[in-house]
């Protein structure tokens, strides 16, 4: 209790020790340090004569805070007193004359407190002597010396502000109202009542004229304002009462002005007749307010109303009074030679000490006190009529003092300045006063700049220290904004240009501080290059916690940017702190100090970086710092390389070759791998750090990073395939399947690595700034030829290890395709379970690759095995094609192609179709579904062939033929109707023709019982007239098959020799007229089909051209097929047509 009285009680001394040069640097804030105060003796004034006293102002203020006010002398201390007669002679001098005017406030109190809680004499008795630390002894002591002395008289002191809505009395309709007022005890009221006839005084005949006073007389008016203060005197308050009546005063009029008044209002004749009843001069009663004492507050403010003596006029209008219980002629032995200003200051700081000292929490305080701090200094205040202005004065001076020393809610002062500011306006103070709320604004801008100045240390960048730096500066502002302080410090002050120099000085100070924490132990260069790495660390730490933290709270608060005021000021700094450190290792650099100066290059790029969020841009110092570590930068580089290097060698050394993670979510490559990844990210992560702002140098920095990287990626693939051939010395065939998939898809991973690599290290955003020195064509052939080159061979290395594994399986599945044709003979087996050993096979094999591989290379490794499969079953389908059952072997290869396109393609997880289906592909498949077709459907497709040639060909080289066509469902017969022949060829030696039609319907196959027909012929006519009708009768099916088709032959009719060939025409039974083209529903109800007009031009077949008649010419056992190739070969030597080479 009593260290908080002393650092209360005596800051300005604490602020001298804290300006003096020499002191401690971390003796800069009371509110963070316990330092031995001095007790100052006492003074006539008191305790807040103090911050009058001589103060030595800060260095960083001294150009405007120094001439803002009058310095004073500081009054001499007694440096050698021991604490025990300081606080002795302390708590006699200053702490007794309080204690007695507490109680001598409590023995004469008046009135009832503001406070709801009313409280005893004996508990305003115990608050106050644990307030003050008193023993029993001393108050009793104490106690008996204020009851010896001269009671005060005591005082009502009342001021009748204004009335509102009272009688008019006069003749026009107003009154001119003035007040009177008394106290009367209990004795002078009774006989005042007894009194039956009313009069101008009341009271005459009970109180003296002396004791009754009158307020002056408004003129004419129903709300008057008189804003007048009396102080009555009273004895006792228990039988007293405050009495106040309200006249109308009455003057003596001629007759004259009277008749004037009627003629002019004639509605005042009652007011005139009443008038003249009265006698002359007699005032009339407009109401009255009596107020116990007893009932009364210290002060009251309120609106009375005026009471009648009769009901007549019940409402008379109300009265504002403002009353308070005040003391005059109060004994002045209490407190010698002290105002009561003085004293309601120190008793406020006392209780405030006393109040704080009690809290448990750590909370700031928020300007509480108990209710018996609050009821004393209400009554002591009251007694003394210290006016509100006064009573805020000294809060805020007590606050004020009180903030510098513990932690205390902004809001409490901001509340105090608030309050100052109304006042300032409405009342004047004493000259003594000014000049203290002067010191005390002065003096607290400047304890608020030392603050600032050292924000960094006082307000960290805590979310519960920066609101209390904004509280302040709001505190700061608030000040340097009241008409107090303007008016009492007239220089001109501008706190935005303070506040700047504060932290500027704040800054260098700061600055100095760590720059001594972090000088080198010893004098080696890589020490020294250690200490300057953690100061530069240190100072970025600061410019982003301005940026981030503490710049928010100045910019709004003083709209100082607190961020480009420290920036500038730390990039000189910095800049000629580098700049000396570099130049004492030029010419010695060598790989420990380039390590030890690799964090000041970081830290350094990390703060030039920061200038982007500079709101004034201009030339900064640090702008080319990169050219001092010029000689370090390939020592950088080559230790990067070199761990790197390093790393990538245990990371093989130790990877067993297989998949880190098996399971939902396998990962199939191995550890080194994921190895290297990690360590050629510091590689990339190396050149985000350098930033090299230089473009041409920043190039070839990027062509070094590179060329490692490649570098080691291509050692990497070396050192796998060294460690597959160790681990697989003493294994498995399985197992060193298992390592080859691991290591390819190792590789894999890398090529992706390689792949991302540009957009790692944005070379997109290099290749932008070194436009203007380094051309397209030597940045692509530089850059992306290494990282080509790199790729290149990686995947020559992948191809390799796929190719091996891909060796086995494709010699496994010849065998297995090979194997289904090993007899001559038709094999027994179906062609399921033909198939099934390879289909079983490869499903086994390559679920074990999918399995082991990753998406990529399982795709990489699927393609070539299945162009090879495709090989494979070529050259077994285009063997033995002679051989006996070859048809039922292509139909077995069909099958397995189609089955393998199904596994290869494993609907749309393998590959995809457009790889499925090559060139190679298709020429397989049309081969074997070629030789899979019986002979039967051999003749089918060739006759097909045939009808869409005969839909093809134009021209009539060869003459053509005039046909009607028709079907007649109902009773199936097929009407053809041969009209003529034209341009036929002259096939005798005359030069013309016996030509015939021949009709027959084909393939034989499906019109077996059909005989042909044939017109007559028609002799030496090359355009012969037939007009012959022939019906065949064949089922809608048989005209419905594919291949289906009439065969028209015109032949030249020889007596002794073979017909000669005129030509031969195919047509479609499809297309003939009540064939098709109609639904079921249509065939029921037609009748019969329209017949149709057809002129086919006559064609002759090419020899050796049809794949199909070879085709059934090697199916040696099949004699209807023979028969039917002799008689195509019959119509082929008979053509004309030039045969294919």
């Amino acid at each position: 209790m009593f260290r908080l009285q002393r650092l209360f009680g005596n800051f300005y001394s604490f602020y001298v020790l804290l300006q003096t040069p020499g002191r401690n640097k971390n003796m800069y804030c009371l509110r963070h340090q316990t330092v031995q105060p001095r007790i100052e003796s006492p003074s006539p004034d008191g305790y807040l004569e103090e911050q009058g006293a001589h103060r030595q102002f800060s260095p960083i203020h001294s150009r405007k805070l120094g001439v803002t006010r009058r310095q004073r002398d500081r009054r001499d201390l007694k440096e050698d007193e021991n604490p025990e007669a300081k606080a002795r002679r302390h708590k006699e001098m200053e702490l007794n004359p309080l204690y007695k005017e507490l109680l001598y406030t409590i023995v004469h109190k008046m009135g009832k407190p503001a406070s709801a809680e009313v409280f005893t004499d004996s508990q305003l008795h115990q608050y106050i002597r644990e307030a003050f630390t008193m023993t029993e002894a001393e108050h009793d002591s104490l106690m008996e010396k204020v009851q010896n002395t001269e009671p005060p008289v005591y005082c009502l002191m009342v001021t009748v502000k204004e009335a509102k809505e009272i009688l008019g009395k006069d003749v026009s309709g107003f009154s001119d109202p003035y007040c009177l007022l008394m106290v009367l005890e209990d004795e002078e009221e009774k006989k005042s009542k007894v009194k039956t006839k009313p009069s101008k005084y009341v009271v005459k005949g009970t109180v003296s004229h002396e004791r009754i006073y009158q307020t002056d007389i408004k003129k004419q008016t129903l709300n008057p304002i008189w804003n007048q203060t009396f102080v009555l005197d009273f004895e006792d308050m228990t039988r007293a009462s405050f009495h106040l009546e309200m006249w109308d005063k009455d003057e003596e009029v001629s007759l004259t002005q009277k008749l004037e008044d009627i003629k002019t209002n004639f509605n005042s004749l009652r007011r005139m007749i009443k008038e003249a009843k009265k006698e002359k001069g007699t005032d009339d009663f407009l109401g009255n307010i009596v107020l116990k004492l007893q009932d009364l507050h210290c002060t009251e403010d309120n609106w009375y109303n005026l009471e009648p003596r009769t009901e007549t006029y019940p409402n008379r209008g109300q009265c504002h009074l403002f009353l308070k219980f005040i003391h005059k002629a109060r004994d002045g032995t209490l407190s010698a030679g002290r105002s009561a200003y003085t004293n309601y200051c120190g008793i406020l700081q006392q209780f405030v000490e006393a109040y704080i000292s009690k809290q448990q929490s750590s909370a700031p305080w928020k300007g509480a006190l108990c209710g018996e701090a609050q009821t004393l200094l209400e009554l002591y205040a009251t007694q003394n009529d210290l006016s509100p202005f006064l009573q805020d004065l000294a809060k805020w001076v007590a606050y004020s003092k009180l903030y510098q020393t513990l932690e205390v809610d902004s809001s409490v002062l901001l509340q105090q300045l608030t309050s100052i500011e109304y006042h300032w306006h409405q009342q004047e103070l004493p000259y003594q006063q000014k000049q203290e709320l002067g010191d005390s604004l002065h003096g607290f801008l400047q304890y608020g700049l030392c603050l600032v100045s050292k924000y960094r240390d006082i307000f960290p960048p805590t979310p519960s220290a920066t609101p209390k730096l904004h509280t302040l500066l709001r505190i700061l502002v608030q000040i340097c904004k009241t008409q107090a302080f303007q008016k009492q410090n007239p220089a001109h002050f501008e706190l935005h240009e303070e506040v700047h120099d504060a932290i500027q000085k704040g800054t260098e100070v700061w600055f100095d501080m760590k720059r001594g924490l972090h000088q080198p132990m010893t004098k080696e260069l890589t020490e020294i290059g250690s200490a300057l790495s953690r100061l530069i660390a240190e100072v970025l730490e600061d410019i982003k916690h301005n940026k981030d933290i503490w710049n928010r709270v100045f910019v709004s608060a003083v709209q100082v940017d607190v961020f480009t005021v420290v920036y500038q000021k730390f990039d000189s700094l910095i800049a000629e702190e580098v700049k000396e450190t570099l130049s004492k290792m030029e010419g010695q650099m060598e790989l420990n100090l380039a390590k030890s100066l690799f964090p000041v290059y970081l830290s350094l790029q990390a703060i030039h970086k920061e200038k982007a969020f500079l709101q004034k841009r201009g030339l900064l110092e640090l702008t080319n710092f990169h050219e001092g570590f010029r000689d370090a930068l390939p020592y950088w580089l080559n230790q990067a390389f070199s761990t790197t290097q390093d790393r990538v060698v245990r990371a093989v050394q130790v990877d067993q070759l297989q998949p880190l993670q098996t399971g939902a979510v396998p990962i199939k490559h191995s550890s080194s791998a994921v190895d290297l990844v990690a360590c050629i990210q510091p590689i990339c992560q190396l050149w985000e750090q350098l930033s090299w702002p230089d473009p041409e140098e920043a190039f070839m920095l990027m062509v070094k990073l590179t060329e490692d990287v490649c570098k080691i990626v291509v050692n990497y693939c070396h050192l796998l395939k060294e460690r597959v051939r160790v681990l697989s010395e003493n294994s498995d065939h399985s197992s060193a399947i298992n390592m080859l998939c691991v290591v390819v898809n190792d590789l894999e991973h890398l090529r992706s690595v390689l792949t991302r690599l540009p957009t790692q290290l944005n070379w997109e955003g290099l290749r932008v700034r070194t436009q203007s020195v380094i051309g397209q064509s030597q940045f692509e052939n530089t850059l992306h030829s290494q990282l080509q080159q790199a790729k290149s061979i990686l995947c020559k290395e992948i191809r390799s290890a796929l190719d091996t594994l891909g060796k086995q399986l494709n010699t496994d599945i010849e065998t297995l395709v090979r194997s289904m044709s090993t007899r001559r003979r038709i094999p027994s087996k179906s062609t399921e379970d033909a198939v099934a050993p390879l289909m079983l096979y490869l499903e086994q094999e390559l679920h074990y690759m999918n399995e082991n591989l990753v998406q990529e290379n399982f795709n990489s490794l699927l393609t070539p095995l299945w162009q090879n499969s495709v090989k494979i079953l070529y050259q077994v389908g285009n063997q033995h094609s002679q051989q006996e059952g070859f048809m039922v072997f292509c139909q077995r290869l069909l099958y397995t192609l189609q089955c393998l396109e199904q596994c290869f393609h494993a609907e749309g997880n393998g590959l995809p179709e457009k790889t499925l289906h090559s060139d190679e592909y298709k020429t397989l498949k049309a081969h074997l579904t070629h030789h899979s077709l019986t002979s039967h459907q051999l003749i089918e497709k060739f006759f097909k062939r045939k009808i869409a040639e005969q839909r093809e060909f134009h021209g009539e080289k060869y003459g053509a033929v005039t046909l009607i066509t028709s079907y007649r469902r109902s009773d199936q017969r097929l009407h053809i109707e041969v009209l003529n022949a034209v341009s036929l060829l002259p096939m005798d030696s005359n030069g013309l023709s016996d030509p015939f039609v021949r009709l027959c319907l084909e393939p034989y196959h499906i019109f077996p019982e059909t005989e042909p027909r044939c017109t007559q012929y028609k002799s030496c006519d090359l355009n012969p007239l037939f007009d012959e009708s022939f019906d065949f009768l064949v089922s809608l099916e048989q005209c419905q098959t594919p291949g289906a088709c009439l065969l028209i032959t015109v032949l030249d009719h020889d007596t002794l020799r073979p017909d000669d060939f005129e030509g031969e025409a195919f047509l479609a039974l499809e297309d003939v007229p009540g064939v098709s083209g109609q639904t079921e529903e249509e065939l029921c109800s037609q009748v019969d089909a329209a017949s149709k007009q057809i002129r086919l031009p006559l064609m002759h077949p090419k020899p050796n051209e049809d794949g199909i008649l070879k085709l059934l010419e090697s199916r040696k056992g099949d004699r209807e097929a023979q028969a039917f190739v002799k008689k195509r070969r019959q119509r082929e030597k008979q053509s004309q047509e030039p045969a294919q080479q």
